[in-house]
């Protein structure tokens, strides 16, 4: 008899997300539904704007992802008025996403999914000696893993537990038969999750420093940046290096160990193995590095045959409503899309955990849209970026990810996982760390010559305009999609990674990512599903792209009319 197991809401990540499961009498997941618990209602709101306001608007969608949403409209309307940025503007866009990868993916990996695989109580039982001597065995030099250091994270953990009070680490499957480590690894790894903390930090100062702010940064407009004077300081532009070579420098001495290590400890647990049960992949062009080169190229990879990768179609893009709580019609490109909400609620029974609200899988459950490339639903992300690139032949890519399967000794086969795309990750981390520094010395030889930071914008109020704009965000391909009549908006749709990754089944009953990621995976225990939540954690969701804010009491915090009544 198959049993639901609800997991709601999904912790460490940004926005809302439940995920709900019905398992078999051998605990083998069979149906998979994800659910996005709120409305997002942004593109609503964008109707009648000036678009000259557009990234400024949409960079509110998320407090994580604001930088990619900001670039991303103002892009569009930059594309849509045909309005060409000096190269100045494009090498500190740049440079701005590089900064924002090297915060965005520190975080994930250290303060989102790594208690996915570190038992942070086991780390209690951990030899500080013998763990010292464990962290010399993936690096050389090593960071925050002396004796010492990590005799004084154990005792920082030992005062949390004695409390009953977990912090950051409460909330979790702890001696979960799927974990992996040794105590002394976990030990290595809280102690990395706490120093990660100030490296963060730095992160974030490298994109204020030509974004004005981060999160939710100002110096972009229409036609250009703002940050003229930052880029013309020489202080300005040592103190940008100095801090990347800081975050870089953590990345080599302990993020590349730390993924090192959890590959060799996981590299046989059934439970990462699978995990990718679209073999669909799509990415985009991205990251400017001087000499009108780019880092990443685009492309779209179908039933995992790397052989073969094909150009973006952008008018093979569509939106599918089918089982999201919005108002039935077809299937839409972004330029007409509708977004009008129909919620309909969920449907109590019976659960691993006794009777609980569960989602209508027959029916709509979700505010998150299906899109559909070509009608075939495609994963989004790094692991996408590098495939699409690995098979384009991209030479650094090539490199990069042969020089990761041979460290960890597995085949080209392990990308297609759980742990691929956690490894994945930290792969692009690295070639966006060294490429960064190639924009940075074509900014540099480039301002001796040409200051230019800015081209006026003209917008004719009697001619409609439409334009999109497609980047590659931390979480995968981000597009947004404008519509302008009358010097206003008139449509607007933002076609989110998240949103590809994890929408519902559509139309013609096929699922997305986070769905058919999840198809086929046993779990040790049903009431306490690390498993699942150490899947979908390695597409580093953000809901907050798709939802906006609850209280956690379930109460109404205000209602907002985005829409005119009818009369």
């Amino acid at each position: 008899m198959s049993k639901r197991v609800v997991v709601d809401p999904i912790t460490r990540i940004e926005g809302h997300l439940r995920v709900e499961v019905e398992v078999d009498e051998n605990n083998v997941i069979t149906k998979a539904w994800s659910s996005s618990t709120l409305w997002r209602g942004i593109e609503v709101i964008m109707k009648g704007r000036t678009p000259m306001d557009a990234g400024l608007l949409t960079q509110r969608i998320c407090g994580v992802c604001t930088y990619s949403h900001y670039r991303a409209g103002t892009e569009a309307v930059e594309n849509a008025l045909g309005v060409k940025i000096p190269v100045n503007a494009e090498y500190l866009r740049s440079l701005m996403q590089s900064s924002l990868y090297m915060h965005d993916h520190l975080v994930h990996f250290y303060h989102l999914h790594a208690l996915d695989w570190v038992d942070v109580v086991s780390a209690l039982s951990a030899d500080p000696a013998a763990a010292a001597q464990e962290a010399l065995r993936w690096t050389s030099t090593p960071v925050a893993a002396g004796e010492g250091e990590l005799r004084a994270v154990q005792e920082r953990v030992a005062k949390l537990v004695a409390t009953g009070k977990l912090g950051p680490f409460a909330n979790a499957y702890w001696g979960n038969g799927t974990y992996q480590l040794t105590p002394e690894q976990n030990l290595i790894a809280v102690s990395h999750y706490l120093k990660a903390l100030e490296v963060q930090r730095v992160a974030a100062e490298m994109l204020a420093i030509f974004g004005g702010k981060q999160p939710h940064p100002q110096s972009l407009v229409v036609g250009g940046v703002t940050s003229v004077r930052d880029m013309l300081s020489p202080a300005r532009l040592q103190e940008w290096k100095a801090k990347h070579a800081q975050v870089h420098d953590f990345i080599l001495r302990a993020y590349l160990p730390d993924v090192l290590m959890a590959a060799a400890a996981y590299k046989a647990e059934p439970s990462v193995l699978g995990g990718v049960g679209v073999k669909n992949f799509l990415a985009c062009q991205d990251f400017a590095i001087g000499n009108g080169q780019y880092l990443f190229q685009g492309g779209v990879i179908m039933n995992g045959d790397l052989s073969s990768v094909s150009d973006i179609d952008p008018t093979l893009i569509k939106e599918d409503v089918t089982h999201a709580w919005y108002q039935d019609g077809p299937a839409r490109h972004p330029y007409d899309g509708v977004t009008e909400p129909n919620y309909t609620g969920f449907t109590k029974r019976d659960t691993v955990y006794g009777e609980l609200p569960t989602v209508d899988g027959d029916g709509k459950y979700t505010w998150v849209k299906s899109p559909r490339y070509n009608g075939e639903p495609v994963e989004v992300g790094p692991l996408a970026c590098l495939l699409v690139n690995y098979a384009r032949g991209n030479e650094k890519v090539v490199d990069a990810v042969n020089g990761l399967l041979e460290m960890t000794g597995l085949p080209v086969e392990a990308l297609f996982t759980t742990l691929g795309r956690t490894a994945a990750r930290l792969v692009q981390t690295l070639l966006v760390c060294d490429a960064a520094l190639e924009t940075f010395d074509a900014l540099v030889a480039n301002i001796v010559v040409d200051q230019t930071t800015f081209r006026e914008p003209v917008m004719d109020p009697s001619v409609e305009y439409v334009g999109h704009s497609m980047i590659e965000a931390p979480r995968g391909m981000l597009s947004h999609w404008v519509r302008i009549t009358g010097g206003k908006v008139e449509n607007y749709q933002a076609v989110v990674p998240t949103t590809w990754n994890s929408g519902p089944i559509d139309a013609n009953g096929k699922i997305g990512p986070y769905e058919a990621s999840l198809i086929g995976m046993k779990l040790e225990d049903p009431t306490k599903p690390l498993e699942v939540i150490r899947v979908i954690h390695s597409f580093d969701p953000c809901m907050a792209c798709a939802v906006h804010v609850m209280d956690y009491k379930g109460q109404d915090l205000g209602q907002f009319q985005v829409g005119t009544p009818a009369a």
